[in-house]
């Protein structure tokens, strides 16, 4: 890889995100920052102002990368990231619509080599799942190095030619010790004597909250617990409205400062995903030493490791019996707890990402 000054150019590419990926991009342009290499990212205006990517010291170049196919910008963008990947060492994209718009920028296997991480997967079908297969294809057989956030991924992308696969590392943030007490939290949350249950999502299809909606509808017996759900999203009216029609035990808290706070008033928390890489809330969970039932998709088996009960997606008798058990049985739950603490502290940091990363790009 040609270096200049002592670091190596690297641009990163992104599209619309309010979340994971743009934390995540953050994170490693501020390591390789550290590490004397110099970093542009490449996105929409208002990913560039969410996350500060200038006030970490990369350079910030605009390109609307939309999240649906629209020609004239596509040909725009695709225009703007040959223009501004010119003088890279390196160009990595995150996320699919990203990696097809930079393979069809002319980058790929040769200089500047084209790395894309691809960080979600489609859980829909109809038109947008075709559109959705067609730019895995472009990326499988573009990119030099498809970096994976689950199994599933990778082998799909294998299986569509890809040459090099490879998992991503993907940190969580270690989380703030919670600022309240656990007594407090549930008096605001209206619990009562009912337990907490949690579950941090972005109310969203592949979230699966329907699901969950499904499980909370019970029967639970003498400990009906109380299912707070945080985070925002285009389902919350259809969520907040079969909530009240079915006068389910359910709370949707909106977007929160507080998760930490949350999680340590928190009994369970229960990830009831359609589909999951690596999620950085689910992380921050086992960090905080919760007890765990996700569903078994995607990146979660991995990412647990062991440290939590997995149920099919859309299983609700098994999702319910393993909430329950943690409930009424103190044992497993304790068990569980430790289980998770242990976990927690073994995940990767920022350094540990940073330097996969590094290893991608001098390989």
């Amino acid at each position: 890889m040609r270096e200049r000054g002592g670091g190596v150019r690297v641009v990163f590419v992104l599209g619309t995100t309010s979340g994971g990926t743009g934390r995540h991009v953050l994170m490693l342009a501020d390591g390789l920052l550290r590490r004397g290499h110099q970093v542009v990212v490449a996105g929409p205006a208002a990913v560039g102002e969410a996350f500060g990517f200038g006030a970490a010291g990369a350079r910030f170049a605009e390109v609307a990368v939309s999240d649906r196919p629209h020609p004239a910008r596509d040909l725009a963008a695709v225009a703007a990231i040959r223009r501004i990947t010119r003088e890279a060492d390196l160009v990595h994209a995150h996320g699919l619509r990203a990696g097809a718009l930079a393979v069809l920028a002319g980058l790929g296997r040769t200089r500047p080599s084209l790395v894309v991480t691809l960080h979600n997967a489609l859980t829909a079908g109809g038109f947008v799942g075709a559109v959705h297969g067609v730019l895995e294809r472009i990326v499988a057989r573009g990119a030099r190095t498809v970096l994976v956030v689950s199994p599933d991924l990778g082998e799909r992308m294998s299986a569509l030619g890809a040459r090099d696969v490879r998992p991503a590392v993907v940190p969580a943030p270690v989380p703030r010790p919670p600022a309240r007490a656990a007594g407090q939290v549930r008096e605001e949350l209206g619990a009562g004597e009912r337990p907490v249950v949690l579950t941090v999502a972005r109310l969203a299809q592949q979230k699966g909250l329907e699901f969950l909606l499904d499980v909370a509808a019970g029967p639970w017996g003498a400990r009906q617990p109380l299912f707070a759900i945080a985070g925002e999203g285009p389902l919350r009216q259809e969520l907040q409205e079969r909530v009240e029609k079915e006068e389910l035990p359910v709370r949707l808290l909106g977007n929160r400062g507080d998760v930490p706070d949350l999680l340590a008033a928190a009994e369970v928390v229960f990830w009831p995903s359609r589909w999951e890489g690596q999620p950085l809330s689910l992380s921050e969970a086992l960090m905080a030493g919760r007890p765990v039932v996700a569903t078994d998709v995607g990146g979660i088996p991995g990412l647990l490791g062991g440290a939590g009960t997995l149920v099919p997606y859309g299983d609700v008798g098994a999702a319910r019996a393993a909430v329950r058990e943690l409930l009424e049985e103190p044992g497993a739950a304790r068990r569980q707890a430790r289980a998770a603490a242990e976990r927690g502290a073994e995940l990767p940091r920022d350094d540990d990402a940073v330097d996969a990363v590094l290893r991608v790009y001098d390989a």
